[in-house]
């Protein structure tokens, strides 16, 4: 027997959506199945989706709510810092200002009396003042700018240690410091604590 050449076949155009289906399967059949196929494939992506999508939420609600704590946990630190410049920029400022303010005798008096005040001495008390600030009060004759009576209980004297316009008030139960930078500092720490 002689086998024939097999005969080719000659297609005016290229054929699309071919699909071969075995003999005797109905390719209704088939299609339903891709369909049904296609179905549980699209339902699977969108629960994988889903469920991606809700850990990327909690994810992201995560990372919200942390930095939501490290605003919370960062502002009193930040106010503080801030409260804190503002003291320090005032303060810098005050001294500057006080350190222009012109040194007179009534300045000098008002800081003895202030001194004074606070010594609550009635016995002798010994005066510090920086040399200009005690040959200012000697040169105007000032006693009558303080207290009643204080001219026969204090002794002046001039000291290095005395910043013009304070004083050091010395008794024989302790020490007034009237200076100015004494009291910059104690107002600076009163401000700060």
């Amino acid at each position: 027997m002689t086998s024939a050449a097999p005969e080719t076949l000659r297609l005016s155009r290229p054929l699309r959506a071919l699909r071969f289906v075995p003999a005797g399967i109905d390719p209704q059949l088939v299609a339903d199945r891709e369909q049904a196929a296609f179905e549980r494939g699209r339902i699977e992506g969108e629960r994988a989706l889903g469920a991606q999508l809700l850990q990327q939420r909690a994810e992201l609600i995560e990372i919200q709510n942390g930095i939501f704590q490290s605003l919370r946990d960062a502002l009193p630190t930040t106010i503080h810092d801030c409260e804190t410049s503002l003291v320090t920029l005032a303060f810098e400022v005050a001294q500057k200002l006080v350190a222009d303010l012109p040194i007179t005798a009534d300045t000098v008096a008002a800081t003895i009396r202030e001194a004074l005040d606070q010594a609550q001495e009635a016995g002798e008390c010994w005066v510090q003042l920086h040399p200009d600030d005690l040959a200012l009060v000697e040169r105007l004759n000032t006693p009558q700018a303080l207290p009643n009576g204080a001219t026969e209980r204090l002794h002046f004297e001039a000291s290095p240690a005395v910043t013009r316009g304070g004083c050091l008030v010395k008794t024989r139960f302790g020490l007034v410091d009237a200076r100015r930078e004494t009291k910059l500092d104690l107002l600076k720490k009163s401000l700060l604590s």
